[in-house]
């Protein structure tokens, strides 16, 4: 499948006028793309990692030398994710090496013989876990699981792979016995969660200047914090032992009132490097904060976004068109020449929703009257899925669909896509 990338992290677009149509906010979203993200909820020092050697300090190519001689010296050969570090003959002009490298050598500042210890302790637990195997295999009991707990789901818009965790799956005390419920079911659960994370590494590129990294959401709403804390603290130190820098950013999602209290539990298993990729985002602001990072297609239908289970598996979906509306204001969103006897079909949504949504078709010719297509209706908060509705056109004209924002005074972003079909003659 095609990733989505991009240069910058696009934002949503400024305050519209009180009453618009589509060529407007297309105008506006535009103007918008290039403008700085704001509150995001994340050290300005975030920069995300590079691999070139050309930008690399002195001091930081002399540790990745001294990081090579270190594994010359290995008596057997050594790889990690499909790729040979040493002997130095194995790694000698691929790329991909360097990159591996410098991922360890970045989690322990540029220390070459912490890296090194910490690369070894990773093969060593790689062989005895059976990471490179567990890809393949069909652990059982997890199928529930799939797709709701932890799954990979898309790219974010500077192309790396997006990873959604939701642990409010376990809020139900039967699941979470089924599940976790003792030591040796939560050894089958890491191995599941190893599974899941294998399967992210593989869809990076490990070269330089190439995507290399995770992009990790995970959902805070009704997650058990006290009965997961065993797991959560194993999943955190395997993944920072073993999978270094392999995250580009963390976003939490529905971010509960004590989740001061759960950072506090994990931040001694973090560093500081991963502490600055912390983005951070309340029910009421889930939708704008993902669509920063990731396009609206690629965004979850439960969190806002426009894509449903399944809908990847067929190839790249349609991209979607974003807008933003205004406290107090009504979007009204035109697509023009439709034929006659042509299909439209259409799909919307609307960050946090608690707005009134409607569709009409207004027929070309004046004589004509105006068919309303969908009622104007009130959408609740609390709907966790887009509007998709299919409308056959009698006779030329154009597709209104309108969004009633005038009852709040909270900006909120949107986004919309529709595929027309004309009649085969």
């Amino acid at each position: 499948m095609e990733s989505s990338q991009a240069t910058t992290d696009p934002v949503p677009s400024p305050k519209p006028a009180t009453k618009r149509s589509l060529l407007s906010s297309l105008m506006e979203a535009t103007a918008g793309a290039t403008a700085a993200p704001t509150a995001l909820h994340r050290s300005p020092s975030f920069k995300e990692d590079c691999y070139l050697l050309s930008s690399l300090k002195l001091a930081e190519l002399k540790a990745l030398q001294e990081l090579q001689q270190l594994l010359a010296a290995s008596p057997k050969p050594i790889s990690i994710w499909g790729v040979p570090l040493a002997p130095s003959s194995a790694a000698a002009g691929d790329e991909r090496a360097d990159v591996v490298l410098l991922k360890f050598l970045r989690a322990r500042d540029f220390d070459a013989g912490q890296a090194h210890a910490m690369l070894l302790r990773c093969v060593e637990w790689r062989r005895e876990f059976g990471a490179d195997e567990v890809v393949e295999e069909e652990l059982v009991g997890f199928k529930e699981l799939e797709g709701v707990v932890a799954y990979m789901h898309g790219w974010d818009r500077r192309g790396h792979p997006v990873c959604f965790n939701a642990y409010g799956f376990f809020k139900d005390k039967d699941v979470y016995d089924r599940v976790l419920g003792d030591a040796d079911k939560l050894k089958r659960f890491l191995r599941w969660r190893v599974q899941v994370m294998e399967r992210g590494v593989r869809l990076l590129q490990l070269r330089p200047g190439g995507i290399n990294s995770i992009t990790q959401v995970t959902d805070l709403k009704d997650m058990p914090k006290r009965e997961l804390r065993a797991a959560l603290q194993h999943i955190l130190s395997l993944f920072q032992d073993n999978y270094p820098e392999m995250v580009a950013r963390k976003v939490f999602i529905n971010v509960p009132w004590y989740f001061t209290l759960l950072y506090a539990m994990i931040s001694p298993f973090l560093t500081d490097r991963t502490k600055r990729k912390f983005v951070t985002a309340r029910e009421s602001n889930v939708a704008e904060t993902l669509y920063k990072f990731i396009r609206p297609e690629f965004v979850p239908v439960q969190y806002g976004g426009l894509s449903r289970p399944g809908d990847l598996q067929n190839g790249p979906p349609k991209p979607a068109t974003e807008f933003t509306i205004k406290g107090g204001e009504r979007v009204n969103l035109e697509i023009d020449g439709i034929e006659g006897g042509a299909s439209i079909a259409w799909d919307i949504a609307v960050g946090g929703w608690d707005v009134d949504y409607g569709a009409e078709y207004v027929p070309s010719d004046g004589g004509s009257y105006t068919i309303i297509v969908e009622k104007t209706r009130r959408i609740p908060a609390t709907a966790d899925e887009p509007i998709r509705n299919v409308y056959t056109a009698t006779e030329v004209g154009k597709m209104v669909l309108s969004v009633d924002n005038t009852n709040s005074r909270r900006r909120k972003v949107a986004a919309y896509r529709y595929f027309v079909r004309k009649t085969c003659t």
